[in-house]
């Protein structure tokens, strides 16, 4: 067994990137551990797990490269990866003006920017948002771990200059049809979302998109915007900036369930924009996205064409069990299954992009390991009937989702019910992902709620 460890000392690079070069490289022959992140103390400790020592000196703006490889071959082929993957694009022509800026506002500033994205750690992301906004940008804030409090002045900090804080913790948004973070391809239109949530929004686009429906933004605003703490600061703010739109005939919030007093002051502000805004509050009692969506008069596929394998899931007593990589997919189908078959003691829905699953780890619409682990430990599980998963494609997620699914769903000797969330014009290919899921003997739907009735009556 070869091993390396090493710092490069000064070297940043986004999370999202750092995540995805991780996962490549681990991927590759002969490695059986890699991990290339910025070198916090939480990382340091996940590599002291993987059987590293901590370099000293290391600080959290220092890149940690640890990897673990069969032989030389396959670690210096491993290294080689990551050099390539974090190589830098093509060096400035020379001069004073091509210097590289200093910070974030003067990046802006430099720039003419009216938007940063910001992902960095989350006690350095709270500084260069202020400084984005000090500098007269908008603000899409993807990093976590940013407290209630740094929120709450973000936001009051953007409203005081007629600007706009998209975050903390917002995975996805489309704005001038643009995808950032985690975003699908979707046609340009009418509807615009305001999303207090990542997945939900992404599959209300795609429902949207497959009705023959286009956006025109999608503004995240952050999961606790409509928490009683922050009081949906950005949700108003993004209402009146697609209200002021005029590409936007419609609007549509998505949301888990908003704190009460929340909900009524966003929907009392609602009626009075010029623009009607439609609500997709997931909750007990009220519709699930499909049937907000089709509410709005767009009817939404049924099936995926070939939805069922040929030969047909048939019903299984038991528990279904549901894993998740959409925390809105995965509240969704918790509902749905509360609602049709009542209480189960042995029921699981786990969402695996949750925080205290995701501590120093990809995402799992990135990297699905811990997610199939679980899967091969549920189907032999006999008090399992069912499986329920989540497929989401688009820009940032697994390349091909399903080839490594595929394998597992075909082994599961349980049914197994799959809802993907993705466009024709994703780049994993909607339709090659959807038949390869039901080649491997999986029932496919393009609508989460849909999928998981079909699993419920499974198990009923």
């Amino acid at each position: 067994m070869q091993r390396h460890l090493e710092i490069r000392t000064g070297v940043y690079r986004d999370s999202v990137q750092l995540m995805q070069v991780s996962q490549a490289v681990r991927d590759r022959p002969g490695v059986s551990a890699a991990l290339v992140a910025m070198a916090t103390g939480l990382n340091l400790e996940l590599a002291a797990g993987l059987g590293f020592a901590a370099p000293p000196g290391a600080r959290p703006e220092d890149l940690l490269v640890a990897i673990a490889a069969g032989d030389g071959a396959a670690l210096a082929g491993a290294l080689s990866a990551v050099d390539a993957a974090l190589a830098p694009g093509p060096a400035p022509a020379g001069g004073p003006a091509d210097v590289p800026p200093r910070s974030v506002g003067s990046a802006v500033r430099r720039a003419g920017a009216d938007l940063v994205l910001v992902s960095t750690p989350g006690r350095y992301a709270v500084l260069d948002a202020f400084d984005a906004l000090d500098a007269g940008a908008s603000v899409l804030l993807f990093s976590d771990n940013v407290s209630v409090a740094d929120e709450v002045r973000l936001k009051d900090r953007a409203a005081a200059r007629g600007l706009l804080v998209m975050g903390p913790d917002c995975g996805t948004a489309v704005v001038g049809g643009v995808g950032l973070g985690f975003a699908n391809v979707v046609r340009p239109g009418p509807v615009g979302l305001v999303a207090a949530s990542g997945t939900g929004a992404q599959q209300v686009m795609c429902l949207l998109d497959a009705a023959g429906v286009g956006i025109s933004h999608c503004l995240g605003v952050g999961g606790r915007d409509l928490s009683a703490a922050v009081a949906g600061r950005s949700t108003l703010a993004a209402l009146d900036v697609l209200d002021a739109d005029p590409a936007t005939e419609l609007i549509v919030v998505v949301s888990k369930p908003p704190a009460p007093e929340v909900a009524a002051r966003v929907t009392g502000h609602a009626r009075r924009l010029r623009t009607p805004v439609r609500f997709a509050l997931l909750g007990p009692g009220r519709p699930d996205l499909t049937a907000v969506v089709e509410a709005l008069g767009y009817p939404v596929p049924t099936t995926w064409p070939a939805w069922q394998p040929t030969a047909a899931p048939a019903p299984r007593r038991g528990s279904l069990r549901g894993l998740f990589a959409g925390g809105t997919l995965c509240a969704e189908a918790a509902l749905i299954a509360d609602a049709e078959l009542g209480p189960d003691p042995g029921r699981q829905m786990i969402d695996f992009g949750a925080d205290e699953l995701t501590r120093g780890r990809p995402h799992p619409m990135i990297d699905g390991t811990l997610r199939l682990e679980a899967l091969a430990a549920q189907v032999t599980d006999p008090a399992c009937g069912a499986v329920l998963l989540d497929v989401v494609l688009g820009h940032a997620a697994d390349p091909d989702p399903a080839a490594a699914l595929a394998p597992a769903i075909a082994a599961a000797g349980r049914p197994v019910v799959v809802s993907v969330t993705g466009t024709a014009a994703d780049p994993q290919g909607l339709a090659r992902q959807a038949q390869a899921l039901c080649d491997a003997g999986a029932a496919v739907f393009l609508s989460n709620a849909q999928a998981a009735r079909f699993a419920a009556g499974l198990v009923r």
